[in-house]
């Protein structure tokens, strides 16, 4: 009986590890189980249930429960994120974990591996996963074999809600308001991509737009035909663009919201099991306005150089050579659907889940750049000139997930454990709207006024680009588990397969309006009219024209690329006494990567040749394979504390597009990116300890060391141009960071009734050395980690009521300021400031089926900023938020 009994204990321990399908494993029905009643607030009690889990990891983790995503408020994964111990928050959408970027984590669904929607990244960016789908965030900080081995600051487990025991239905209405987002730009569109009209073109005249192209085709193919006739061909191929984008400025619509879920399970006779089903829906809709300031700083500052250009005596003494101050207006509208279909017999759970999960962006920004230093000074004070831009970007992110799963205890057989999981998911990104227009301001020098707008004898006039991007992941997975109980020895043994393929594909096609008149033209007096300036009359009236905007092969935009991981493990997990604890193994990986560039210009066989020559598929090429251990050990001290120690070896690899020329907008910088060829992998050895204290009445708090050491680490390069930046990618020789962080949950019922406080610190330093020869003009070759934090602070206030009918969080985040772009040409490096996040979240439970909740985001209306120099290079507007709820459980 006794063996029986642990059997069935590691069965459950097995069934609570996996969060996909019956979450929670039920006891055998001759298992007798005593009646325990639990006596908790709302809140606590949940922060102490997902505390229990943590304690009973190997290696350390992190833990977040849906109730503590509730109470913080945060509406996705990426937000609720950086409230747990020494993450941070980068662009809403990357978490960087102990300091380290975006690239030294890595994120799972369900356990699997899933694609990702970012242009730029292999990371998914977890603003895409709403916290209304979400059962758990798990964060892992220390390597255990049984992850992948692309492994630095941490791995992320997103678990979705899974089949309920029992029936579970509510709906949640919500409304809000961002107090920037009171009036804002809006325009029409079909966002119908790019013109049929366009592509068929680009083949017809092997993407050469212009006249002699043309005259040439259209003669071989019959046609007689002039110049004239081939400028005519060409303006009808601008005006398959569309061209009416006028602007209006007006009220904004508020913030809405609505989500519904519904599950139930229900025995069967026919084999005596439990069917169960789960689904969930959500629509979301915001408005965002914010004005930004983005600029580039002098090489030389001035003394006492001016930030602003609002007078002839600041322009001259600017800080400097460029300056783009902007209105920028965003829409957000987002989709998500979950279900799961369950069944469960016996020691035996296996269930399907489709995931869905749709967002889109549309933005638009009106902007103003000066040059006050450049190489063609243009200023409003100075020679009455400036540059007028006005982009529209409409984009759309997928992620569509079928996900099986499975988990299996087979008592009969030395309670030997299988769970297994396949996945089947698809992320496509399309950019069916990306235009951006260029026109030359007249103001008044002395007045500053704005007088009128028109466009230059120029080239590109107008930018059309249109992006398609698709990722397809297939990922599959088994472990075995074998128990076995000798003495004063509980042993579990583990061994288990895994496999990824991964294939992406990138293309872009970007058009250029040209005037080719050669002569300036004014198009009006009228900002929000500028962008409909492109009517068929002023096409044929100015000689204006379009090129394709495809570099020459070799060169390209596109890209191909493909990823395979092979990976097998053995474990062992070994509790001598119930004190003791060694848990380790030891991971064999076999990673092969191949990045291409790619063309819309391929239409022979030379072009195949010159495009994918050997030495150039070589070059995209990553082929290794290598052994990852990882060790942990543990000194339980009873219930009250326990001691932990952690080691692991891993590796970090570049992403698909870092490793090829090819040119892209980094979102996160707003930098023109290239990707280097010969990039390299970093390999890691990770060292923790932590020390963790447990308290009868919930109460617990823990501290822990940490060690990072990193060779060659991928670091971020600049180039400084004629008014603008680029970058590219390097290996530096070495990297470390190190740090210390403390995590707590008190009770403060001895000072009142109903509240308790919760948080973390971190503390952390970090250095990277780049060898000088291979720097360029970087100013500090030895500096931290790009993204790097030296402090991160998560403080919570938290209160419920005796009667239940309360509940509230006030929450406060702060990262201590990081290196978003390194100093160039003996410039200073680019640090982002603090930002102090303070939130307050309400909530009133008038019945027990139905809750109001009222959120506050950002109350002290932070703004974000980029100082260089100790002069403010960049800045954005955040505003605050307001939002009002109410849910309803049936």
């Amino acid at each position: 009986m006794r063996m029986q009994y642990k059997v069935n204990k590691i069965a459950l321990a097995v069934a609570l590890t996996v969060s996909s399908g019956f979450a929670i494993a039920q006891e055998s029905e001759d298992s007798a189980i005593e009646e325990v009643v639990v006596k908790a607030s709302r809140l606590q009690g949940s922060a102490v249930a997902v505390i229990e889990e943590r304690k009973n990891q190997a290696f350390v983790a992190d833990i977040l429960g849906s109730e503590q995503l509730s109470k913080t408020g945060d509406s996705d994964a990426a937000a609720a994120l950086r409230r747990v111990t020494g993450l941070t928050l980068v662009d809403g959408k990357f978490i960087y974990v102990r300091g380290l970027g975006e690239r030294y984590s890595s994120a799972r669904l369900n356990g699997a591996s899933v694609p990702s929607p970012d242009l730029t990244r292999n990371v998914i960016p977890l603003d895409l996963f709403p916290s209304s789908i979400i059962e758990s965030l798990a964060v892992q900080k220390a390597y255990s074999p049984s992850m992948p081995a692309a492994f630095g600051g941490g791995s992320i487990d997103i678990r979705t809600k899974s089949v309920p025991s029992q029936f579970v239905g509510n709906i949640e209405v919500g409304v809000g308001m961002n107090t920037e987002a009171d009036k804002g730009f809006t325009y029409s569109s079909g966002h119908s991509g790019l013109p049929s009209e366009l592509q068929d073109a680009i083949v017809k005249y092997r993407g050469d737009f212009s006249l002699a192209s043309i005259i040439t085709k259209e003669q071989g193919l019959g046609n007689d035909i002039d110049a004239a006739g081939a400028e005519m061909i060409n303006q009808g191929l601008l005006s398959q663009l569309d061209r009416d984008m006028a602007l209006k400025r007006e009220s904004l619509d508020p913030d809405v919201n609505i989500k519904a879920s519904i599950g139930n399970s229900f025995d069967e006779d026919y084999f005596g099991g439990t069917i169960g089903f789960f689904a969930s829906g959500a629509y979301d809709n915001k408005w965002k306005f914010s004005e930004k300031s983005n600029n580039v700083i002098s090489q030389n500052l001035g003394d006492n150089c001016s930030e602003s250009l609002d007078s002839a005596d600041a322009t001259s003494n600017s800080c400097f050579d460029a300056t783009t101050d902007s209105e920028v207006t965003t829409e957000e509208e987002r989709i998500s659907g979950v279900f799961t279909l369950g069944y469960k017999l016996g020691q035996h759970n296996v269930s399907y889940s489709k995931i869905y999960l749709e967002d889109s962006e549309d933005e638009t920004e009106i902007a103003v750049k000066q040059a006050p230093g450049g190489s063609t000074v243009r200023t409003i004070f100075g020679t009455g000139t400036a540059d007028r831009l006005i982009s529209f970007n409409y984009e759309e992110r997928m992620l569509d997930v079928d996900q099986f799963v499975g988990q299996h205890t087979f008592t009969d057989y030395w309670g030997i454990g299988f769970d297994w999981q396949y996945t089947e998911s698809e992320a496509t990104t399309e950019i069916p709207t990306e235009v951006e227009y260029v026109f030359r301001d007249s103001y008044d020098r002395n007045t500053g006024n704005y007088l009128s707008s028109g466009i230059t004898g120029d080239q590109n006039r107008a930018t059309y680009s249109f992006v398609d991007m698709e990722e397809q992941v297939k990922s599959y997975s088994g472990n075995l588990t074998l128990p076995i109980y000798a003495g004063d020895f509980e042993m579990e043994y583990k061994v288990g397969y895994d496999f990824t393929d991964k294939a992406r594909q990138y293309v872009t096609s970007s058009f250029k309006v040209n005037n080719n008149s050669g002569a300036g033209v004014t198009v009006g007096d009228d900002i929000l009219e500028l962008p409909a300036y492109l009517s068929d009359s002023f096409i044929s009236d100015n000689s204006m024209g379009i090129t394709f905007n495809e570099p020459s092969i070799p060169d390209a935009d596109d890209y191909i690329a493909g990823q395979k991981i092979d990976a097998g493990y053995g474990a062992f997990d070994i509790i001598y006494q119930g004190t003791w604890r060694f848990s380790g193994g030891i991971r064999y990986e076999k990673f092969r990567q191949v990045s291409l560039r790619s063309s819309s210009l391929v239409f022979g066989k030379d072009d195949i040749e010159r495009l994918y020559n050997e030495e150039t598929i070589l070059e995209g090429t990553i082929n290794d394979d290598d052994f990852y251990p990882a060790l942990s050990m543990t000194y339980i001290g009873g219930e009250d504390y326990q001691v932990r120690f952690g080691y692991g070896e891993t590796v970090v690899r570049p992403d698909l597009r870092e490793v090829i020329p090819v040119a892209y907008y980094d979102p996160l910088t707003d930098i023109r990116t290239t990707g280097r060829v010969g990039l390299q992998s970093s390999d890691l050895k990770n060292f923790d300890l932590r020390y963790e204290s447990y308290s009868a009445n919930g109460d617990n708090w823990s501290v822990a060391l940490f060690y990072k050491d990193i060779d060659s680490p991928i670091e971020n390069i600049l180039r400084i141009g004629d008014e603008d930046y680029s970058l590219s990618f390097i290996n530096g020789e070495e990297g470390e960071v190190y740090g210390i962080e403390t995590e707590w949950l008190h009770d403060l019922s001895y000072l009142a009734d109903g509240f308790f406080t919760s948080g973390n610190i971190t503390l952390s330093d970090s250095e990277v050395s780049i060898d000088p020869s291979l720097a360029g003009n970087l100013t500090n070759p030895t500096k931290r980690l790009t993204g790097h934090s030296e402090y991160v602070v998560n403080l919570q206030l938290n209160y419920d009521s005796a009667d239940g009918n309360h509940s509230g969080s006030l929450v406060y985040n702060v990262f201590g300021e990081r290196i978003i772009a390194s100093g160039v040409a003996d410039r200073d490096d680019a640090f982002e400031q603090p930002f102090h996040s303070l939130d307050l979240v309400y909530t009133y439970y008038p019945s027990f089926s139905s809750k109001l909740k009222f959120k506050v985001q950002n109350m002290l209306a932070e703004d974000q900023e980029v100082l260089q120099s100790d002069v403010v290079v960049r800045s954005k507007e955040i505003g605050t938020t307001f939002s009002l709820s109410y849910t309803y459980d049936f």
